[in-house]
């Protein structure tokens, strides 16, 4: 799979890190889909905006790599929602046993429940910008 290996802690902690992984990338293309959705609806030129943004503090891999879909409102496959899902699942459930609040990522899962039952699931996880898109009145 990985070419680095990186021990993270005592049994269990990759698991953990596997779950912080996800939160991350839950927030990031949250937060990529709300800026996306924003200059769709300013009328901006987003590959230019992903331009002058993504060379800054908000870059990052999904900027670079998945606001091209988000802008469409196309999602082929990278990695699927669902599976996605089942992981943001797993991360809610270690934060509820270490009483830690997770708002956002409770706030994708929510996203995500909503598109797998639209039948969405098997589409690449970017497309937590439909669902930020059809709230904002953009099909």
């Amino acid at each position: 799979m990985g070419q680095t290996i990186t021990h993270v802690g005592a049994l269990g902690a990759g698991q953990i890190t596997k779950a912080i992984n996800q939160v991350i990338v839950a927030g990031t293309y949250l937060a990529v889909a709300e800026g996306i959705t924003l200059g769709l609806k300013a009328g901006l030129d987003l590959d230019k905006v992903v331009q002058a943004v993504g060379s800054g503090a908000a870059g990052s891999w999904g900027l670079t790599h998945r606001s091209h879909n988000m802008i469409t409102n196309t999602y082929p496959l990278g990695f699927r929602v669902r599976l996605h899902h089942k992981d943001l699942a797993i991360a809610l459930a270690t934060a509820r046993q270490l009483g830690v609040v997770l708002p956002m990522a409770a706030y994708v899962d929510q996203l995500e429940t909503g598109l797998i039952a639209r039948g969405y699931g098997d589409e690449d996880v970017s497309a937590i910008a439909r669902s930020v898109r059809e709230q904002s009145g953009i099909g």
